[in-house]
């Protein structure tokens, strides 16, 4: 394989300027582009965007999000070098940072930006070298790190990698605590190119659907709840007078079964709100008992009833007070929230 195309040097670069050499190229001039990152969004396997999102950020119909925790991915970037550093520690290999911005000898659009490569030690046998990516996982997600295990959309990167860059190993160095024994998981990935080829065909349907203008569909997505926050992003709020959209009979079991679902989610919310209604009423007697006291307990034979009446307190601004004497700061602090939920209702003809 030749070598990948050094397309800039990204080091020092604002995100603005950087997320225009990812989507054009440095100069502008490739119409279409995918990252590592991209990969596991075509494939529906991202847990932060969908391919729809993708395709008309691509298509220049959207502007790429800003990240819901910025402070956190400030975070990510400073712990890059520090996994790296005990990645280096444990494994004795070599790190070498490389901030070019890749592009693949002969196919335009597929582009890589890497953390770092790696070097293992002269003199080892079979000695490798390869991309090293680093990442910061919470706590709740390192159980995905387990085992030499790689989180799909992860792995799904570094083979992207490997594929322009032409190496055949990418390592990983995730680490997310500050015990390095325990909190620091380097697995490897070897180069598949039965992988590389499906990954290839994906991303060539999806360069081509930008091209014929025909945006994805969300069939594909594996989080549903993530797919209707997609699709909310996109297309936004609903408007009025737009005209009944007609359904052809295909989907006539999707809806029907919503249809039967809200109607037992409408009893099953009659009847908490009823046992609510009796719970209040049993609960009258009980708490006038309590008086101040806080907990309560009643021995019987085979258990306790443990009782707790314990006040909790709220702070909540007074918003009714707020915009009496202080309309302008009350306006200007004002947030309107915007949401739809689909709702299905089947009325004989």
């Amino acid at each position: 394989m030749a070598n990948p195309i050094p397309l800039c040097d990204t080091k020092g670069m604002d995100r603005k300027r950087w997320l225009e050499c990812r989507m054009h190229g440095p100069n502008g001039d490739i119409k279409y582009t995918l990252g590592g990152s991209d990969i596991s969004t075509i494939f529906g396997l991202n847990p932060w965007m969908t391919p729809l999102e993708l395709w008309h950020i691509k298509k220049g119909l959207m502007e790429p999000p800003d990240p819901p925790n910025p402070d956190q991915l400030e975070m990510g970037h400073i712990m890059e070098p520090i996994a790296a550093h005990f990645y280096a520690k444990r494994t004795g290999n070599t790190i070498i940072e490389d901030t070019i911005l890749y592009q693949h000898p002969s196919i335009p659009y597929a582009l890589a930006n890497l953390d770092f490569r790696f070097e293992e030690p002269a003199g080892k046998k079979d000695r490798k070298k390869g991309v090293l990516e680093c990442k910061f996982p919470s706590y709740r997600k390192a159980d995905l790190w387990t085992d030499d295990a790689v989180p799909i959309y992860y792995d799904l990167q570094g083979r992207w990698y490997m594929s322009i860059t032409g190496d055949e190993v990418c390592d990983y160095a995730a680490i997310w605590g500050n015990n390095p024994e325990n909190d620091l998981a380097t697995p490897r990935i070897h180069r598949d190119l039965v992988k590389e080829e499906m990954i290839f065909e994906r991303a060539e349907e999806f360069i081509h659907s930008l091209e014929i203008n025909k945006p994805p569909s969300m069939k594909d997505v594996f989080n549903p709840e993530l797919a209707l926050q997609g699709l909310a992003r996109v297309y936004g709020q609903s408007k009025r007078g737009m005209p009944t959209v007609e359904f052809t009979q295909k989907y006539e079991r999707q809806l029907r079964r919503i249809a039967e679902l809200q109607k037992v989610n409408a009893e099953l919310q009659r009847t908490i709100n009823d046992n609510e209604k009796e719970i209040e009423a049993h609960s009258v007697r009980i708490a006038e008992m309590m008086k101040e006291h806080e907990n309560g307990v009643l021995i019987t034979p085979k258990d306790k009833l443990i009782v707790t009446f314990a006040t909790r307190y709220t702070h909540r601004p007074n918003s009714k007070l707020l915009k009496q004497q202080y309309p302008d700061v009350y306006n200007e602090v004002l947030k309107t929230s915007a949401s739809r939920k689909l709702k299905v209702e089947a009325i004989p003809n």
